[in-house]
């Protein structure tokens, strides 16, 4: 008997037993299955709306762009960044007649809709 009497009949190793660390472990597991779902809603809402937010100002360009002409034929993504320096990528013009047109929007492969004048950000695909 070498230890002294107020060591004797201690173990203390000081760590987790398996248990422990299954329970923590399955703690975590329930936590990230509900937040990652939430996470994916929230992500895949905000690239809608983002989409749909380029397209409207893709809209105030077109506007503009019949103002200065009288007509919608011949608009552009070219022709609507001349006026619009700023106006943000993925926009495309789907279709440009004299008094109508239809312009779309991608961004993380969450299109955009937009038949004007006077319409609404949709993602409904123009007809």
């Amino acid at each position: 008997m070498t230890q002294a009497p107020a060591t004797l009949g201690r173990n203390d190793d000081g760590g987790f037993t398996l248990i422990e660390l299954l329970v923590v472990l399955v703690i975590v597991g329930i936590l990230i299955a509900i937040a990652v779902p939430s996470y994916l809603g929230f992500s895949d809402r905000a690239s809608s709306r983002s989409a749909q937010a380029n397209v409207r100002s893709a809209a105030t360009a077109a506007e503009a762009y019949y103002v200065d002409n009288g007509y919608y034929t011949g608009m552009d993504v070219a022709a609507l960044r001349a006026i619009d320096a700023g106006m943000a990528g993925g926009v495309s013009v789907i279709s440009a007649g004299a008094s109508q047109y239809c312009l779309t929007a991608t961004l993380y492969g969450k299109d955009a809709y937009f038949r004007g004048p006077g319409g609404v950000a949709t993602s409904a695909a123009c007809t």
